[in-house]
């Protein structure tokens, strides 16, 4: 038997999460008022954003869909950057429509971390942003995962899957449109900033598929914290509103593409490593007392 709309439940990852609606079917408005894409990305906008990165080379990079923004080759690695979280990657497709990468199970990554040692889940909602963090290196787990960044657009879809490789759903990640840019060592970069809030769209009930928001407490403890102010908050919230809009309700692109089944090659499978750079040594010695610090 099928949960009803606005049941609540906890992720794999230990997030709250409600099912807001079915695939074309359902869906209730997460803002409280729908605004324009363009609007949304004005109220996100902050000057500090490059600056989180803690890295020259956020400040030099490209928006994706301009002209002289740097282009990746298919099998090259590359960083996917969000603040303090740094991926290791390697690069299927890009061109104007999107940046396509593949995560091969075992790939790095630098993640903030509290120092205490506990997982970022562990620690209760209204303390996980104020606690002290160090950043730690660890791996991608479970079976690789394709990545899809729209050009220009604020989200990324993560297509995860089983064990058996059978598709297991569609992870919308809520977060600033792409910025590029290529370090002196010639590693390619992109550079964003996770809103919090983000979509599960599960792959049962092909054609109905449920869609679950997740995170929405913690946004709102971020309000209440001051890493957005409410108005950004809704923005956030808006953004939801416009995935659904734009490519959930009707299972539009990238959603019809294939990418939940697609199998690499044994070489773009091997796992993605850190380079041995400045900027990577640099992230790794990063620490704060609060989100805010460091």
């Amino acid at each position: 038997m099928r949960l009803s709309i606005g049941s609540v439940d906890v992720s794999a990852s230990g997030g709250r999460m409600q099912l807001v609606g079915r695939r074309g079917e359902g869906w209730q408005q997460i803002a409280e008022s729908p605004i324009t894409l363009a609007e949304a990305l004005i109220r996100l906008r902050r000057d500090r954003d490059l600056d989180a990165h803690a890295d020259p080379l956020a400040h030099d990079s490209v928006v994706s869909g301009e002209e002289n923004a740097p282009r990746f080759r298919t099998g090259e690695s590359i960083l996917w950057r969000y603040d303090r979280y740094i991926e290791a990657v390697r690069v299927i497709r890009d061109d104007e429509r999107a940046l396509v990468v593949w995560i091969p199970s075992g790939s790095a990554r630098l993640e903030a971390a509290p120092a205490d040692g506990r997982r970022v889940r562990d620690v209760p909602i209204d303390e996980r942003f104020s606690v002290p963090w160090r950043m730690q290196e660890s791996t991608w787990r479970g079976p690789g995962v394709v990545r899809v960044a729209p050009t220009g657009m604020p989200w990324s879809l993560w297509f995860f899957r089983g064990a058996d490789g059978s598709a297991d759903g569609v992870y919308v990640n809520l977060e600033l449109p792409h910025r590029r840019a290529v370090d002196d060592d010639g590693t390619g970069a992109v550079f964003t900033r996770d809103l919090v809030l983000d979509l599960w769209i599960d792959a049962e009930h092909v054609g109905t598929e449920d869609v679950w928001l997740k995170d929405a407490d913690e946004l709102v403890e971020a309000v209440q914290q001051g890493r957005f102010t409410p108005e950004q908050a809704d923005a956030v919230r808006a953004l939801a509103d416009l995935a659904h809009e734009q490519f959930i309700a009707d299972g539009a692109w990238p959603l019809d593409e294939g990418w939940g089944i697609w199998v690499p090659d044994v070489e773009m499978d091997v796992p993605v490593r850190l380079p041995e750079s400045a900027s990577i040594a640099a992230a790794r010695a990063r620490s704060g007392r609060t989100s805010g610090e460091g």
